[in-house]
């Protein structure tokens, strides 16, 4: 079974990030072939300076292998690092219908925030789909929030195969449930577009700031608080085990508990929990020959398959 996921090199990467994408492409490390990059193609959709993505790919290359990441278990590379890739996003988009793009939400959220339109978020589907599609991936884990994106890859493996015959593997989708959409300090989905993210790597006082500004209702220190509807607690419960969770839940219910305090032991609580990975991370930067070297041999492996596949498409398209 192969099972790919990607990841924007946009910043530091946030809690959304590692309970969403970065903690379960771990885990998925024992139960089969994982493919792994860094979508640099992707972030181009937001115009990044040049020397901000240089950082940025680095940094989450860093992050990720700091966040537990085996690569004797993992193919780990840049998206850019195989251009068979977008060699295949052209063909994908001649049989890609342009109403299949615009029924894309994300694409329409974005616009809706006051982004500026470019084809390349618009088409961001199809490159989606090449990425996922190029490895025959059996397996993709995504948010919630990218679950219509693939299924327009589903149904662009669908239209290719019954054009031109069985090349591609329609993919499964793997969605955890509990952490699908994980909000933001604001209470929207976390995002670094919407400048709402508690950093997993940072200064301590930073971090302590952002989770003392997470948005709460007005009840006051007495008044019982609900939290199923609090987003301290939702997040909260990712760290928790059920006995640390039970009792925060029976602190709201009882009241004479402020969301103060459940922010300072939220804080407290992610701090212990992220120590490990923050030690992991600098002995990482201390040794960047060793991060670029795993980086550069992932790269040779997911150009070797995805050759393959582009040999199989070069025939049953006609131009080879």
């Amino acid at each position: 079974m192969r099972i790919l996921s990607g990841i924007q090199p946009s910043g530091l990467p946030h809690i959304g990030n590692y309970f969403g994408m970065m903690k379960p492409a771990v885990a998925l490390q024992e139960k089969g072939e994982v493919f792994l990059f860094i979508a640099d193609y992707h972030s181009l959709t937001t115009s990044p300076s040049p020397e901000d993505l240089k950082k940025y790919i680095q940094e989450v290359a860093v992050d990720f292998l700091a966040c537990g990441l085996d690569p004797k278990n993992t193919v780990f590379f840049r998206q850019s690092d195989v251009p068979q890739v977008t060699e295949l996003t052209w063909i994908l988009n001649c049989v890609t219908s342009v109403g299949l793009l615009e029924r894309a939400h994300s694409y329409k959220d974005k616009v809706a925030k006051g982004f500026v339109p470019n084809n390349g978020l618009f088409s961001y589907p199809v490159l989606m789909a090449a990425d996922i599609l190029i490895y025959r991936s059996n397996i993709v884990p995504v948010g919630k929030d990218q679950k219509q994106h693939l299924e327009i890859t589903r149904d662009i493996a669908q239209r290719f195969n019954s054009t031109y015959g069985e090349i591609f593997v329609v993919p499964d989708e793997q969605i955890t449930e509990n952490v699908a959409v994980i909000p933001g300090i604001d209470g929207q989905k976390m995002s670094k577009s919407y400048n709402n993210t508690i950093p997993i790597f940072g200064k301590e006082k930073d971090i302590k700031s952002r989770i003392m500004s997470i948005v709460t209702d007005s009840k006051g220190l007495n008044d019982p608080k609900d939290p199923d509807k609090c987003n301290v607690f939702a997040l909260y419960s990712l760290f928790a085990d059920s006995h640390h969770q039970k009792k925060m839940r029976e602190n709201y219910h009882k009241g004479g508990y402020g969301y103060g305090h459940a922010k300072k032991e939220l804080f407290e609580l992610s701090w212990e929990y992220f120590g490990p990975l923050r030690r992991r991370r600098e002995e990482l930067q201390n040794d960047l020959g060793y991060v670029q070297e795993i980086i550069r041999e992932g790269g040779e492996k997911a150009r070797a398959v995805a050759e393959l596949t582009m040999c199989d498409v070069r025939k049953a398209v006609g131009i080879r």
